[in-house]
């Protein structure tokens, strides 16, 4: 197996593109190199054959993939998950996801590394399963954030409400709904740097949360309580699921934290979707993903067993947080830091969740965005949506998706918090779907690979424990998102929390059948699977320029004092 980190040129893939031409040489550099030479070239295009610009830097595209996973629902979802199934419970299933989203990423990687374009994982979905899988794949994630968006720009207007209660929610909406858009607008090289500084504030704010958990833990806290681990103890860790009782209540305790998990980590994967705008995708994905994969263990699996050893899974104060909304008070870290007695922390934690909601419905609105576009140059959506402004904006798919974030004046209504539960509830839906989807495309990838002789070292990037946890994390993924809606069943029948809980089901497969149907699509044998087409175009450039954004890294730093060192140090972890 070849290092992960290097560029493998005795592959096919690289033989294939030193038969490449001059001219082809030429649009290459002039079409995706954003940062060098995009304004000219691409100015001159009309906006329908313009392309995204390729100005996302390697240490934007590594803080936007962990901070797609930041959200409220690892901040705010570990205490809903530590109440209704114990502190065991959210470690075991924070593990087990934890390992089927590496695998997502990895399975991302290796595909996007090969075969990067700005389809996304959609494209790879296409041209590895089928035409009418690929489109249920784009149609599915586009509908995914095109509610989150609005779930989150809900959440944000929720969370300064904690500050001024007697403002009306609406104006709070429309303020963010402006941001955010405004944001989107100012393209890729501006969204990148927002989000990165964004991204930045999440990581200080969780990593601050841990050590400070880890503290009061030991004792640190002015009770002076060492707690350890007494919270596992003597019957508490494991929790059984409000309403029920003995070993079955627990088993549901526990499978209830399996879905907020999944929750908590879908998102991650947007990084695949900005491989269209990175200047350096073989460099910078693989670089991103490897650094996600830390971060899960540190954030996730760690935030898990801390908040299970510091907050008791029966704690008054946990069972109370759980009905307070999005704001501070609904956090367990919150709760934590109450029970402590430690002031003040909680309006800066408030202040720190804000700033979540904020970069999530930032990153989702590009996301949705760049989704109706991949699916518009792919030909599965009006090519109106191809349209890109001079500062590579895909402005009218924009302009189309950031309509949907008036669904968050839904609440507003009479009766209108419970439509947008209803729509929110379908996210872990779209979101599951979604890592399904990766997953076989990768599985179909590999197995088109060995099917047309292509061996594992030919790929540019190697991800470890390929491909068989692609195997185990779509197994398990496809568990999760099949019995998400057992609660559905739990007592009494609810047909509502069913149709919400599987509406995305019976949505992909009416997609992915009527395109089959329509257009009489075919399932690609492996044999036929197409592994060369538009990888020719990422030729010798790749490689020349990773070695000229290392040697100017490396010019920076050379004779830098050693505060500067140590920034860009920090910057790129």
């Amino acid at each position: 197996m070849a290092p992960a980190d290097q560029i493998n040129t005795e592959s096919p893939y690289y033989q294939e593109k030193a038969s490449s031409s001059g001219d082809e040489v030429k649009a290459y550099d002039n079409v995706h190199d954003g940062v060098a030479k995009d304004s000219s070239f691409e100015a001159e295009k009309p906006a329908e054959e313009r392309q995204l610009h390729r100005a996302l830097k390697g240490r934007q595209i590594s803080m936007i993939a962990i901070g797609g996973a930041l959200g409220t629902g690892l901040i705010i979802g570990t205490g809903t998950g530590l109440a209704n199934g114990g502190p065991a419970s959210i470690l075991i299933s924070y593990s087990v996801m934890g390992f089927c989203c590496a695998a997502v990423m990895s399975a991302l990687g290796e595909m996007s590394t090969y075969m990067p374009h700005p389809r996304g994982f959609a494209g790879h979905a296409t041209r590895f399963v089928s035409d009418e899988f690929g489109v249920a794949t784009g149609y599915n994630y586009l509908f995914k954030y095109l509610v989150v968006t609005a779930n989150n720009i809900n959440a944000a207007a929720l969370v300064i409400r904690y500050w001024n209660a007697d403002l009306s929610g609406g104006i709070w909406i429309a303020i963010v709904t402006v941001l955010i858009i405004a944001l989107n607008f100012g393209g890729p090289k501006w969204f990148g740097e927002v989000e990165f500084w964004l991204s930045l504030v999440k990581i200080i704010t969780m990593t601050g949360l841990i050590l400070l958990l880890l503290i009061i833990d030991l004792g640190g806290s002015p009770t002076k309580d060492r707690i350890g681990f007494r919270n596992f103890q003597d019957g508490l860790a494991f929790r059984a699921y409000p309403g029920t009782s003995g070993s079955k209540g627990m088993f549901l305790g526990f499978w209830s934290t399996m879905v907020t998990a999944l929750f908590a980590y879908t998102g991650t994967e947007l990084v695949g979707v900005t491989v269209g705008e990175a200047a350096n995708p073989r460099k910078s994905v693989p670089s991103a993903i490897k650094k996600t994969f830390f971060r899960i263990a540190f954030f996730y699996i760690l935030g898990a067993l801390l908040v299970g050893m510091v907050v008791p899974s029966n704690a008054p104060q946990l069972l109370a947080a759980n009905k307070k909304g999005t704001s501070a008070a609904a956090s367990p870290f919150v709760v934590a830091i109450i029970r402590a007695k430690i002031r003040v922390l909680p309006d800066i934690i408030n202040a720190a969740i804000l700033i979540f909601c904020i970069s999530a419905a930032n990153s989702d609105q590009y996301i949705a965005a760049r989704t109706l576009y991949g699916l518009a140059i792919d030909g599965k959506a009006p090519k109106i949506f191809r349209r890109v402004d001079k500062r590579g904006v895909p402005y009218v798919a924009l302009s189309v998706t950031a309509l949907f974030c008036g669904l968050a004046f839904i609440n507003l209504a009479s009766g209108g918090p419970q439509t947008f539960s209803y729509l929110v509830a379908s996210v872990t839906m779209f979101g599951g779907l979604t890592w399904i989807c990766i997953l076989i495309s990768h599985i179909r990838f590999m197995k088109a690979m060995k099917a047309q002789g292509m061996a594992r070292s030919s790929l540019p990037w190697q991800a470890p424990l390929q491909p068989y946890s692609s195997y185990i994390a779509v197994v398990f993924t496809a568990i999760v998102v099949f019995f998400k809606g057992w609660n559905s069943f739990l007592f009494t029948f609810n047909w509502r929390t069913f149709l919400t809980n599987y509406i995305g089901l019976p949505i992909f497969f009416i997609i992915l059948i009527g395109w089959k149907l329509w257009h009489k699509t075919k399932f690609i044998p492996s044999t036929e699977v197409d592994l060369i087409t538009d990888v020719r175009e990422f030729d010798e450039q790749d490689e020349l320029i990773w070695k000229q954004d290392e040697e100017k890294a490396a010019a920076e730093i050379a004779n830098a004092p050693l505060y500067k060192k140590a920034w860009v140090y920090a910057k790129n972890w």
